[in-house]
């Protein structure tokens, strides 16, 4: 769908069987395309995404990471990187909520032993579980307890991707006892949970985002993944790449913003739409000012696309490494995967207000939808601000400092 198309990778070198990329990245620019069709109004009405999780369910995308065989197989990392910014391009709330789902639902890759992870993954496949929650780092923590009923988890989790229509949340929750922060899953349905729809944001309404609070919820011992801390004595470099692994989604989705406006504002530039009013006068495709903001943007958009995919690599090589995977590699991988979502907030921020600009007052119009793309990117880009970002890139360049473990909220 986009100016820019998502990168078309192939395969990674193991063997797979199933789906390849190619068939995929089709079901994916398809069900965009049915998300297209009516963005704007089911954007307006906000209700929570139970129809368009539906939707992706029904095109198998919600299980498109989890391997075919117990040896592994099946779709790879950059054919879900893909799937999410084909899908952000249409709508980027829809993006982020399968962004979401893929990192939260492969994460026992990462932090919990390979029994625990294939038994989770065979059950939420099978069961085609939609996840939501998040790893970030919150104040005040959630905090998980040892009483003489087992593990319980208490406290509140603010605005938290997936919460509306999530099968399983996965968290962030310190140990009450020695305050080591750990992956969690938690059952939404569970005694205690109780869930809050957040309905007045800004953008990224269909996101599924709400407020989570756990109250006394019992926790049991396949529940908790593992560790989270950031103490390279107990976090190792395969772990440590679950950082960058979860940020790229954060670049891919916002590159799919950026696409998605500018492909719909070039369409609409095309038609040769009379201007609402003599003095607001919408450009035309031979006006060299709109060709001349056309080409900033195209080129600011696809430069991002460029060292998107220079970060793509990376993380693919890092997971092929596997555990012969060096705290050094894992360093240039955030490295790189920081740059990458520094580039694309910056085209899908240009692209998405300077759009505006080029439709002209027309782009006011509730019916047409083009604000939906500026407030997305933006309400995307204050919960994950690029400014920590450039700070990492700075330390790692100027002192060769580890870019710290950050997880996406």
């Amino acid at each position: 769908m986009g100016l820019a198309s998502a990168p078309s990778h192939p395969a990674s070198p193991s063997d797979r069987t199933g789906p390849g990329h190619a068939h995929w990245l089709r079901v994916a620019r398809e069900t965009a395309d049915d998300l297209a069709t009516d963005a704007a109004a089911r954007e307006q009405a906000g209700k929570a995404p139970i129809d368009e999780v539906s939707r992706l369910r029904e095109a198998g995308l919600l299980t498109l990471l989890t391997p075919t065989e117990p040896q592994g197989g099946g779709p790879d990392w950059p054919t879900a990187y893909a799937v999410v910014r084909e899908i952000a391009a249409a709508d980027g709330a829809i993006g982020q909520l399968l962004g979401c789902h893929y990192f939260l639902s492969s994460s026992a890759r990462f932090f919990a032993g390979p029994a625990l992870a294939a038994q989770i993954e065979e059950r939420s496949a099978a069961e085609q579980w939609c996840w939501g929650g998040g790893f970030a780092r919150q104040e005040a923590p959630l905090m998980l307890a040892r009483t003489s009923k087992g593990l319980v988890l208490d406290g509140r989790q603010s605005y938290t991707t997936g919460v509306l229509v999530a099968d399983r949340l996965a968290v962030r929750a310190v140990r009450e006892d020695t305050g080591e922060p750990l992956a969690v899953v938690v059952d939404p349905d569970r005694r205690g949970v109780v869930i809050d729809g957040d309905t007045d944001t800004l953008g990224q309404r269909l996101a599924a985002g709400g407020s989570v609070e756990f109250d006394d919820v019992p926790v049991g011992a396949d529940d908790v993944l593992g560790s989270l801390s950031a103490d390279e004595d107990l976090l190792s470099p395969r772990a440590a790449l679950a950082s960058p692994v979860g940020r790229l989604f954060s670049a891919q989705l916002l590159l799919g913003m950026a696409e998605g406006v500018l492909a719909e504002a070039r369409e609409y530039s095309r038609t040769g739409h009379a201007p609402c009013h003599p003095a607001w006068p919408t450009g035309t495709p031979h006006d060299p000012q709109v060709q001349t903001a056309y080409g900033e943007l195209t080129v600011l958009t696809r430069s991002a696309s460029a060292l998107t995919d220079q970060a793509l690599e990376a993380v693919r090589g890092g997971l092929e490494r596997g555990e012969d995977l060096t705290y050094d590699e894992c360093a240039e991988t955030s490295a790189l995967v920081a740059m990458a979502e520094t580039a694309a907030a910056s085209a899908a921020q240009e692209s998405t207000t300077r759009a505006l600009d080029i439709i002209g007052a027309r782009s006011t119009s509730a019916r047409l939808g083009f604000d939906r793309f500026w407030r997305n990117a933006r309400t995307h880009t204050l919960y994950e601000p690029v400014a920590h970002r450039l700070r990492d890139v700075g330390e790692y360049f100027l002192n060769g400092a580890h870019p710290p473990f950050v997880l996406p909220a």
